[in-house]
């Protein structure tokens, strides 16, 4: 009796993986045991990356946020700390887009973090 070798499914099977790694530089986008390895790395990296991306967007928004505050007259970390005590509730992704697309609506926003900050400093004088 024959052996039975199974390849058609490993031809597939290293067909897909090559594809995958069409356009890596040398042997890891023409041999199948360099390309598996590769194609398995690249896949790490990209999830990785996609957790990432997370943190990297808040720290522009956070960045874009500072630079608005500062126009504006005030810090960020200012300016969070009056949003809080005036109980106004904005993630940074919507304060961002805010100072970018609308200065009026933020600059308003600035204005009541302000007088909710002078009004937490006239109650701690009280106290």
């Amino acid at each position: 009796m024959a052996r039975a070798t199974n390849s058609p499914a490993s031809r597939k099977r290293h067909k897909k993986v090559l594809k995958y790694a069409k356009g890596y530089f040398g042997s890891k986008s023409k041999l199948f045991r360099y390309a598996k390895e590769a194609v398995q790395h690249a896949w790490q990296y990209a999830y990785i990356a996609r957790k990432k991306k997370k943190s990297d967007r808040r720290g522009l928004w956070i960045v874009r946020l500072n630079a608005a505050c500062r126009n504006n007259g005030i810090t960020y970390s200012r300016f969070i700390e009056g949003l809080h005590a005036a109980n106004i509730i904005l993630d940074r992704k919507v304060l961002s887009d805010l100072a970018i697309r609308d200065e009026v609506a933020f600059t308003g926003l600035v204005a009541k973090a302000q007088d909710a900050l002078k009004a937490k400093a006239a109650a701690l004088k009280k106290a």
